[in-house]
């Protein structure tokens, strides 16, 4: 397995969990993305974008970080072409951090998306600020690290088919769940977390309490 660390421009924490998802990962950097490289400690292998939200600062404080330039006016923003780099040198395991806040409502739910999308390529995708951590919730049982008392939601893309959810305050069995419904959000961790779904898209989002295992 090939671990890449994905820096975007949203909010990160940097918390022990998100520590141990990037210990010993590769790093790219996305634009505004590079200013979490400090506080992680570490320096990106390439740092890519318009560079349109990076700051002088961070140019001053990351100078020697390789850099791949792409016009303002593109077809894909910083974060997927930094995904689709990573992709290229051998990523199979994907840690994207910062994936969530900031003032662009788009991007946030672009990353989520793109994540399923990646998940269903066969790429193994974490998305964490820190606060929040989203996993792909791909057809066939999906089992989470997640410990008691975790709050976790799952988010439909599409309508879902047998959805059952086990380990949890609200379990469910194989329900059929329209897309927009309510019913998955704000759930409780009890036990080993395990979501069954037959058929559809979904993401399961988690403000995780405990250190990865």
């Amino acid at each position: 397995m090939s671990l890449f660390s994905i820096l975007l421009g949203g909010e990160l924490t940097v918390t022990p969990r998100v520590a141990r998802l990037a210990a010993g990962a590769r790093v790219i950097a996305a634009d505004s993305g590079i200013r979490h490289a400090s506080a992680l400690g570490i320096v990106p292998e390439l740092w890519v974008g318009d560079f349109d939200s990076a700051s002088a600062d961070d140019f001053e404080a990351h100078r020697d970080v390789p850099r791949e330039t792409f016009p303002a006016a593109k077809d894909k923003t910083d974060g997927e072409l930094a995904i689709d780099i990573a992709i290229a040198r051998g990523a199979t395991s994907l840690v994207i951090l910062g994936a969530f806040g900031g003032n662009r409502t788009d991007h946030e739910f672009l990353h989520l998306a793109l994540a399923v999308r990646l998940a269903e390529r066969g790429l193994d995708v974490t998305l964490s600020s820190g606060a929040q951590e989203g996993r792909p919730v791909l057809p066939g049982a999906n089992s989470y690290d997640y410990g008691y008392g975790t709050l976790f939601s799952i988010l439909g893309f599409t309508d879902l088919e047998g959805l059952s959810i086990e380990g949890a305050e609200w379990p469910l069995d194989r329900i059929h769940m329209e897309f927009g419904s309510s019913l998955t959000i704000s759930n409780r961790v009890t036990g080993g977390l395990i979501v069954v779904l037959g058929k559809g898209r979904a993401l399961l989002v988690a403000q995780p309490l405990d250190p990865v295992s």
